[in-house]
Order: structure tokens, then sequence, then C-alpha cells
């Protein structure tokens, strides 16, 4: 565990990054990738993505995220929301948009800039909301702190970020 969180901090950390996540959901279920070296038990959930590189467009990252993590071929729908996400030492700005499979194999992928040996996509699956919320919070992504089905996903408007999901937390309880 501590191999791979090194190494998420030495190609992420203290910096700010740009990344571009789709939501893909079929037969009320998202598909969701389990990463390690981010959080205290190294298990974190999030949709697939990941970050745009020099002269890319948003749209263009993002296939080429969905094929490298998932072997997919997306079409890129609406642009849903943005979510800052902190969680030090990563800092990153995401953009989420919506995705439809429109082919390839679906398998679970790798991150090219991660050597073999240190793979951080450990699983991928396609979850119901029930899944995701057995989890305990901090090992899925903060979205889902704001929804209570996945059809609530697409509500979500503008910016998000931690303190407006413990803002949602207070309110509930």
């Amino acid at each position: 565990m501590e191999k791979a969180r090194q190494e998420v901090a030495r190609l992420y950390g203290n910096r700010l990054r740009l990344r571009v996540c789709g939501i893909c959901i079929e037969n009320n279920k998202i598909l969701m990738l389990s990463h390690r070296g981010i959080g205290d038990t190294d298990v974190f959930w999030c949709p697939p993505g990941g970050g745009i590189q020099f002269g890319e467009s948003t749209h263009e990252a993002l296939k080429r995220e969905f094929e490298e993590e998932t072997g997919l071929f997306i079409e890129i729908g609406d642009l849903l929301f943005v979510n800052e996400f902190m969680q030090p030492p990563l800092h990153a700005l995401e953009l989420f948009f919506e995705v439809k499979r429109k082919g390839g194999d679906l398998h679970l992928g790798t991150d090219p800039e991660m050597t073999t040996d240190n793979q951080i996509i450990q699983e991928m699956r396609w979850m119901s909301i029930e899944e995701i919320k057995a989890y305990p919070a901090h090992e899925v992504h903060t979205l889902f702190r704001h929804c209570e089905s996945l059809s609530d996903i697409y509500q979500l408007k503008g910016y998000l970020n931690d303190e407006s999901a413990e803002l949602a937390d207070f309110q509930n309880n």
C-alpha cells in the first residue's frame, strides 16, 4: 500500500491537476474503478477518468482515458458538473461528463503513467447506488454524498467540493 501511495504522490501530488471523468450508467448501475494508493484504507471507488494532456481537448482526453482504463469506446454527452477534489497531497478540478458506451471490449485497463508493478487501478465493476453507499464515505468519490439514486447524478449542476458534500451531510442529519 505504501509503495502505491508514494507513486501516486510522486506522479500527481502537490500540484493542481485538471481531470475529466465519465458517468456511464447502464441497467441502473454505474461503471466504477477502485484505486489503491488514495486515502487511508487503500480503497477508493470513482468513475473512470484522468488527466488532460497538453494540447488535448477534454473530449479527446476522456475518450483516451476510458479506452485505457476500461477498454470501452464512448460517446460524450453533456457536461454535468465540476468537482474540486482535495485530498492532500492530491488536488484536482474534475469535469464530469455523461458518457455512453459505443463499443470496445470491457476489461480492466491500466494507467500508462504507472509502471506494470505499480498500477493503482485494482478493480472495475458496475455498481448500484446501494453497493456504493455500503462503502464508508471516504472510500467512494465525494459526488455520491450528494446522491440517493444514480439518477440524482444528472441533477448535480455547477461546482461541487468537499465542503458542499459536508454541508449536504449536515443537512441530511
